[in-house]
């Protein structure tokens, strides 16, 4: 074989390798697509649930908070088992979860069967929400980690947009008071296709080599990289674990009293803060409602936020190509600069008569603010977390954070209906441009950079820093 043979095998063998690993983050974030999905759908249908089932304002945000709850707790539970079981078997218990989450939720004839079946589906979105990002942090290349992890939050994103879409064409094409049940229950085609597709990826390599199965992980790096790449990776895998080997075994809420990796969990659990308190599901949970009481019809409203839906896809999708390019911390505090500003603007106008061309405006302004929430904040965050903890302690840590993700969430969800009931809309807004403004102070002082460099020299990285 000639230079120019063997040139264009490594290429083949090269493309091969990705579109291997192509296809494999493309199943697991099946489970991003139905945490956007279960998560963007309520805004739409909750316009219809409310008449159907004759819930008050409060039983309104009982409802839609009741899946953050779930998520709370199965973002902390699934990121722990993980760390004993395997990410690929938690993927695989949160897959179930959905599947029998979405035919509840769509069946459900009263208040209390519904917020049940919505904190199971909680369960399952807490449980990908964790694991997802690990899993794929995991397995993938340096070169292509921003962007495959990214690939979990595009996902989100698409299915927050699917969920517009859906719920637009059945609320203008289905006649009846059920409708919402269409719009719920389409979730457990993605439900059913995660369920199969998890069957076959592999378990994350560095799990195995925690779990010394040395075979199994030789044997997944194989499938994932080219052969030379594999045994490079394993080599630099295998020597981060024998660093840590001979460790006495210390139960995973112990790493709690050892500082430096205390340090990075409240890292953890300040980024997954920010990104909530950011206000981002304010509008995606609300939005319809928000607009509908500026003068728009039911059905114009949930079309509308449809445009939402997109930018949210195309704020992705360019925070993708800028997480390989910038570092993380820059992209975050620009995001930050850029929602306080558009929380400022959307609450001067709430203080404008109502009219149609402001109603326009603030849509406008929310499709601006979920560009700068997508393009600069989700994306940074879910990819910092996915990079950020040592191996031992990993699904906990994540678990932790996670929690603490959703719980903002639950808070943010349950308060802003009731803040803009009882203090306005713009008082409500205004509180999120305090947030943003020291989620900004946050990154600024605290957020360490994490871009280009392995996961094991990141974890002798953060030990030498945060250990003084």
């Amino acid at each position: 074989m000639n230079r120019e043979d063997a040139a264009n095998q490594l290429r083949l063998t090269v493309g091969s390798a990705k579109r291997r690993q192509t296809l494999v983050v493309a199943i697991a974030t099946i489970g991003g697509f139905l945490f956007g999905y279960d998560t963007g759908v309520i805004s739409g249908a909750l316009l219809y649930i409310s008449k159907d089932l004759q819930l008050s304002a409060a039983t309104e945000s009982i409802v839609v908070s009741s899946l953050l709850v779930g998520a709370a707790f199965g973002g902390t539970f699934g990121g722990r088992i993980s760390d004993s079981i395997g990410r690929r078997r938690v993927i695989t218990i949160a897959a179930v979860l959905f599947c029998l989450g979405t035919l509840g939720s769509a069946l459900a004839v009263d208040a209390i069967w519904m917020t049940i079946s919505r904190v199971v589906l909680g369960l399952a979105v807490g449980g990908v929400s964790a694991v997802v990002p690990l899993y794929i942090g995991e397995i993938a290349p340096i070169d292509r980690r921003g962007r495959l992890v990214n690939q979990n939050e595009l996902m989100i994103v698409t299915g927050q947009l699917s969920a517009s879409v859906v719920n637009a064409i059945i609320a203008n094409t289905v006649e009846g008071e059920h409708v919402w049940r269409w719009m719920l229950g389409a979730a457990l085609i993605p439900a059913i296709a995660l369920f199969i597709g998890v069957r076959f990826i592999p378990d994350s390599p560095r799990f195995l080599v925690s779990k010394q199965r040395f075979a199994e992980a030789k044997q997944a790096l194989h499938g994932l990289r080219t052969p030379q790449e594999a045994d490079s990776e394993f080599s630099h895998i295998h020597e981060g674990w024998q660093e840590h080997k001979n460790d006495p075994h210390i139960p995973a809420s112990r790493f709690l009293t050892i500082r430096w990796v205390l340090m990075l969990i409240l890292i953890g659990i300040g980024v997954s803060l920010c990104q909530q308190l950011a206000g981002v599901n304010a509008v995606v949970y609300y939005a319809p409602t928000l607009l509908e009481n500026t003068g728009l019809a039911a059905d114009a409203a949930v079309t509308g936020n449809i445009a939402i839906g997109v930018m949210g896809v195309i704020g992705v999708i360019i925070g993708m190509a800028l997480v390989g390019r910038w570092d993380r911390r820059p992209m975050l505090m620009t995001g930050q600069i850029g929602v306080a500003t558009c929380h400022l603007i959307i609450a001067g106008l709430f203080l404008l008569p109502v009219s149609i061309g402001n109603t326009l405006t603030i849509l406008t302004v929310m499709v601006v603010f979920v560009f700068f929430q997508q393009c600069f904040i989700s994306t940074v965050t879910w990819l910092v977390l996915a990079e950020l903890f040592p191996m031992k302690v990993r699904g906990f840590a994540m678990g932790v954070s996670v929690f603490f993700q959703w719980t903002a969430n639950f808070a943010v969800s349950l308060a802003f209906p009731n803040i803009a009931a009882n203090f306005g809309s713009s008082f409500a807004f205004g509180v999120f441009v305090v947030l943003s403004l020291a989620g900004l102070v946050f990154t600024k002082f605290a957020l360490p950079e994490t871009r280009n460099e392995s996961l094991e020299d990141l974890e002798r990285k953060f030990k030498k820093r945060f250990s003084k």
